[in-house]
């Protein structure tokens, strides 16, 4: 018992070392520092520069034995080098954190910060007051995360005394879902949550959500609330809401599409306000339906050789409109090769947004060396899925003949034998009848 009490306390103090030396597990965070080159102000571009920078994250705050056990790159400047203090962890993600030696890293930008009054109506009443608080001098940055394997997006404002090193997190607005794919019809959830640190002088001082549509420079308001004074802004959009219990308990602003449609694949932007402060993550959604197939004329005639069969596939209903149509062919041996695309039209939209679109291709026994027929198969494919529709062409007249028709002329012969046999058996009897007569 001594030996094994002894082994459990040597692997407390291990673990205890190990979490403490990495701040709860929390990365390491290679970063770029994005900010306005100094001397160029005004104009629509404006030169950026660049930095590497790092950022060591502690759940807790960093004591002077923390800082000891650290090391920064020689690479990276002493000015770019962070010490962030993130009570709730929202940069302690396994997406933010590769194992060690890996080729993929999490994408990471920091900006300096400059905290002002909103001026959207839904979040206004957050900033009555026309003088800025005594908390809000200090050095400000915010800073945006984008996981491995599109897994997280996070971005969070950090608050650090004025020329310090060690911010601290003070709002994190993050996504587990930056991508999100769906069928026409479905039920959709585009997640966003928010975090604001208890010890700062913004929390308990109201909040205001905001989702933002954005899709090929067309933008529209699809929900805002304001949470200080517990009202929604009107909008035109139908079929979206939010769950305020948790919004409220666990700082929930995830938004539920009610059914989803063509319009709705584009952005979506989840903005969340508070005093002075704002944060916010970009969800894609794509709708993605796939087509539905129809090969005319239906059925397939038969096809003499030397004739020209023209058949059609229609594809319908799909979205989005990238779509790859082709033929193939399995012959009666079993044998199968690509046709071709044929002659591809163009798109054709539907009223519910979805696409059309079809293909036309030529058969001529004799050219593709269609033997006795076989499966013609039109072919659709999208970036994430195949669909197939086939029908049965049979070529008849050829020479080499089949079993059924070997069978067909044995049926035909033997009938034409018991015809020559009546036919003589019937002549025959005649003869011998008059031959009688005359005698």
């Amino acid at each position: 018992m001594p030996e094994i009490s002894t082994i459990y306390k040597i692997s407390i103090i291990a673990f205890t070392l190990f979490f403490g030396a990495s701040g709860s597990g929390c990365p390491v965070l290679e970063c770029w520092f994005v900010q306005e080159k100094p001397g160029h102000g005004g104009g629509f571009s404006v030169p950026m520069s660049q930095e590497k920078s790092l950022m060591f994250i502690r759940t807790e705050a960093f004591s002077e034995e923390s800082f000891s056990r650290l090391h920064p790159p020689a690479d990276i400047s002493p000015s770019r080098i962070y010490y962030v203090t993130d009570p709730a962890g929202t940069f302690c993600s396994a997406a933010l954190n590769p194992p060690k030696g890996s080729v993929n890293k999490p994408k990471c930008e920091i900006n300096p910060f400059m905290p002002h009054a909103s001026m959207v109506r839904w979040a206004s009443a957050l900033t009555d007051s026309a003088q800025s608080p005594v908390y809000l001098q200090a050095d400000w940055f915010s800073v945006a995360a984008q996981g491995l394997d599109q897994q997280l997006t996070l971005s969070n404002i950090m608050r650090a005394p004025s020329a310090s090193k060690e911010p601290q997190v003070i709002l994190s607005v993050s996504s587990k879902t930056p991508v999100v794919r769906s069928r026409l019809g479905e039920a959709v959830l585009l997640d966003c949550g928010f975090w604001v640190d208890a010890s700062s002088s913004v929390h308990g001082s109201g909040f205001s959500i905001e989702w933002r549509y954005q899709f090929r420079g067309e933008g529209r308001l699809v929900l805002a609330y304001d949470g200080k004074n517990d009202r929604f802004a009107e909008t035109s959009e139908t079929g979206a809401d939010i769950d305020i219990t948790g919004l409220y308990e666990t700082g929930n602003a995830s938004l539920v599409l009610e059914e989803s449609q063509v319009r709705h694949s584009g952005t979506y932007i989840c903005t969340v306000y508070l005093p002075h402060l704002l944060a916010q993550v970009a969800v894609d959604l794509e709708i993605v339906e796939p087509p539905s197939l129809s090969i005319y004329p239906s059925p397939l005639p038969l096809l003499v050789p030397g004739q020209v069969l023209v058949v059609q596939c229609e594809a319908s209903g799909f979205n989005p409109h990238t779509l790859d149509l082709s033929w193939e062919f399995s012959g009666a041996d079993g044998t199968s090769r690509s046709l071709g695309q044929g002659s591809v039209t163009g798109h054709r939209q539907a009223t519910d947004g979805t696409f059309s679109q079809s293909s036309r291709l030529e058969l001529d026994s004799g050219k593709l060396g269609l033997g006795r027929g076989g499966e013609v198969t039109c072919v659709a494919k999208q970036p994430n899925m195949t669909r197939r529709a086939a029908a049965t062409l049979n070529v008849i007249g050829v020479s080499a003949p089949s079993i059924e028709d070997s069978m067909a002329m044995v049926a035909v012969a033997l009938v034409l034998y018991g015809l020559i046999k009546f036919l003589s058996w019937t002549f025959c009897a005649s003869g011998e009848l008059n031959f009688s007569k005359q005698k």
